[in-house]
């Protein structure tokens, strides 16, 4: 299962915005990372597990979306996460 659309390769956010995208080394927008994940060419936390990525974002979006609970955002994320390019090693 993957969302549909363009969406961040760490966390899965939609990006539909210039600005949710993180930025290159150069300074150029990213086409695959948001900016809560990838600044200046570099992850913005590069320690961060797969396990608290899933906590994190199933945290954001339950958040953000009253229709969702965490514990159905954690469910999706468990599912969606290791099929992104960043946890794909």
């Amino acid at each position: 299962m993957q969302p549909e659309g363009v969406f961040c390769q760490s966390c899965a956010m939609p990006l539909t915005k210039p600005e949710q995208h993180g930025t290159e080394a150069d300074g150029s927008k990213s086409p695959k990372f948001c900016t809560y994940c990838y600044q200046q060419g570099k992850y913005t936390d590069p320690d961060i597990t797969a396990e608290q990525m899933v906590e994190l974002s199933a945290r954001g979006w339950s958040d953000q979306d009253p229709n969702v609970s965490y514990e159905q955002a954690k469910t999706q994320m468990t599912q969606i996460l290791p099929h992104l390019e960043r946890w794909q090693q």
